[in-house]
């Protein structure tokens, strides 16, 4: 039988490519619903094209929009709202959830999902990152699967298969170092959004882009690999790699090292994460090691990058300090998007967020609620002071 797809966020680029992975292999995946935040017509698109059974635009503004372009096709359910999204995942044809919305507002619906017993192919980085601790006892519990579909954790889970997790001696996490690594402190005080939204390597969402630029996104990066693979953050080591070919390695602790390469294409992971244990085939370019040249690795500098160093802090100090980093990061990103401020004052005013937000060392999902509300009210006042 083939495998029932819901795909939360999927006018992204995640969700687009995933559902290219549906389009190479329809004898196997079917696609049972579809979601996106705002982008109606890209909804509806996708919609003609593989016939969910429903689709939920978050705006509820967009909900009557939506309806009608999609009356003539009665057969497809519509929905709006965060209940919406909320309640689509626990449907019972569903088989997988490809959680790939941005932000904070993934979290709920994966909850819910992983509550009504779906494999997650986890996407979004928030998950982890706000909420690892409550997110890992929710899988033991409901016996929930959960596969990573971000390249590099995929790459780690990938070079884990068949080992023993006790035998790791390290988790070596690879970044391309987004488009400011050979910038200057003085040239990043002029950056724009312009500039940073131009990654030599990925083509990814305005959002995770800009993360990128900042490092921010690896230090998200390393909170998710602490809990999907047990291993404490001291113990991840962040590696730029210009090249974006080593996809990211685990050392183990007979001195061997495991690495996953490949060519930089999101439809892998996206695809393994559906098909594990099986590798299916899919079409595109090739790694070609007699044409890759010399491969680059170094250390990431934290004056530079302060951003990575802030969420060392937060996961050292745990509670709901991941949350509030979090929450700080989606407003600061959000405006130097816009151009309210410039990308040195992004760790200032996540920095001094984590100073003043209230901490709470063991935190509820209501506790996480009210921390990301907090937090992001007192990084829009810093905004506004700047």
């Amino acid at each position: 039988m083939k495998q029932q797809i819901c795909i939360l966020g999927s006018t992204g680029s995640i969700g687009t490519q995933a559902l290219d992975v549906v389009r190479q292999h329809p004898d196997r995946y079917e696609v049972y619903a579809l979601t996106a935040n705002n982008s109606v017509d890209k909804l509806v698109e996708q919609a003609r094209e593989f016939h969910p059974a429903a689709v939920v635009v978050a705006n509820e503004d967009r909900y009557e929009e939506l309806k009608q372009k999609l009356s003539d096709l009665p057969d497809i359910k519509a929905y709006a709202g965060k209940a919406a999204l909320n309640e689509i995942v626990e449907a019972d044809p569903i088989d997988a959830v490809l959680a790939s919305m941005v932000g904070y507002a993934g979290l709920e619906p994966t909850i819910n999902a992983i509550k009504a017993h779906k494999k997650i192919c986890l996407a979004n980085k928030e998950t982890l990152v706000v909420a690892g601790e409550l997110i890992l006892s929710l899988v033991e519990q409901h016996h929930a699967p959960l596969l990573p579909v971000d390249s590099e954790h995929s790459a780690i889970f990938q070079c884990l298969v068949g080992e023993d997790m006790n035998k790791v001696d390290k988790i070596l996490l690879t970044c391309s170092g987004g488009p400011f690594r050979n910038y200057t402190e003085e040239q990043l005080s002029t950056v724009t959004a312009a500039d940073a939204l131009r990654h030599p390597t990925w083509k990814m969402g305005a959002k995770i882009t800009i993360d990128s630029a900042t490092l921010m996104n690896k230090g998200f990066e390393v909170m998710e690999a602490r809990w999907l693979f047990g291993v404490p953050a001291e113990r991840i080591q962040v590696l730029i790699h210009p090249q974006s070919v080593v996809h990211s390695g685990v050392q183990f602790m007979d001195g061997a090292v495991k690495a996953q390469l490949g060519v930089p294409d999101m439809r892998l992971p996206i695809q393994y994460a559906f098909s594990y244990p099986q590798r299916l085939s899919l079409d595109g370019e090739r790694l070609d090691l007699f044409t890759t040249g010399h491969l680059d690795f170094f250390e990431p500098d934290p004056k530079k990058f302060r951003c990575l160093g802030l969420a060392y802090e937060a996961i050292r100090r745990g509670g709901n300090m991941p949350c509030i980093l979090n929450a700080a990061n989606e407003v600061v990103n959000l405006a130097f998007r816009e151009g309210r401020c410039t990308f040195h004052q992004i760790p200032e005013i996540i920095g001094d967020t984590m100073a003043h937000a209230s901490f709470d060392a063991s935190p509820t999902l209501d506790v996480y609620r009210l921390s990301d509300l907090e937090a992001r009210r007192i990084a829009t006042e810093l905004l506004g002071r700047a």
